[in-house]
């Protein structure tokens, strides 16, 4: 509502939401400022019940504001961008922002920020009443103990990016694992070749050698039978009973 302008009819204008009017003891909203210029410390406020309805960045009311000052509403208690105090006394983030029914302005739950809320694309954390212990002005003193123990509404560009870039670089890992694998498998296949080659190679080399044995034996037989058959046929020419 703070970022809306704020329309009686046509051409009778407000000027932007400037801040909320508040009942912190019972997390209620009642109403929020605006003021018609920058330069202008006279603010109007309004009630809930006033708003006839909101369209696109504008909301329109109906009846008269009630005139008050900046300084006035600066008394005022007000939780919005109060610090957010963990159980050991630390700030762990800032009030951003709240959920609350339009209707009775009864708050649901706030919206942290871990920095500066203003900042644009800073992540929320989603702050449940049950979490709040006691308040202060500017100060919500909680049970947790971190923002990771809430739960994460809007993540930040920076935690998007974060998430995108571990993503590509996950799914580099895994293709860069399944390519080791597949380099592996290659190599042992091809040791089981080299190896199945080797095996071969000496196979052949044996049964060339038991070949070249062989023929040895027979040519050394031949020999045998040559110079058997001619030492016989010596001795019959050498017989002369023959």
């Amino acid at each position: 509502m703070l970022s809306h302008n704020v329309r009686g009819d046509i051409s009778l204008t407000y000027g932007f939401g400037d801040n909320v009017w508040m009942h912190p003891p019972v997390h209620r909203i009642l109403g929020w400022s605006s003021k018609p210029s920058n330069l202008n410390l006279k603010r109007n406020v309004w009630k809930l019940n006033q708003v006839k309805q909101i369209v696109n960045n504008e909301i329109f009311i109906k009846g008269e504001p009630a005139i008050s000052d900046l300084a006035t509403l600066n008394r005022f208690p007000n939780l919005l961008y109060a610090n957010l105090i963990n159980n050991n006394g630390a700030k762990i983030g800032v009030v951003a922002d709240f959920l609350f029914h339009f209707r009775t302005g009864k708050i649901q739950y706030y919206l942290i920020s871990r920095s500066n809320p203003k900042i644009p694309g800073s992540s929320r954390w989603k702050l449940n009443i049950d979490n709040i212990v006691d308040q202060q002005p500017g100060l919500v003193f909680s049970s947790v103990q971190s923002l990771d123990q809430l739960n994460l509404m809007k993540s930040s560009f920076k935690n998007e990016f974060l998430k995108k870039g571990k993503k590509i670089f996950n799914r580099f890992d895994d293709m860069k694992n399944i390519a080791a694998n597949r380099i592996e498998d290659w190599l042992e296949e091809d040791d089981d070749a080299n190896s199945n080659y080797s095996s071969l190679n000496k196979n052949i080399v044996q049964d060339d050698a038991i070949l070249k044995n062989r023929r040895e034996q027979d040519n050394i037989f031949n020999s045998d039978n040559i110079n058997s058959k001619s030492s016989s046929n010596k001795y019959k020419e050498d017989d002369p009973w023959i």
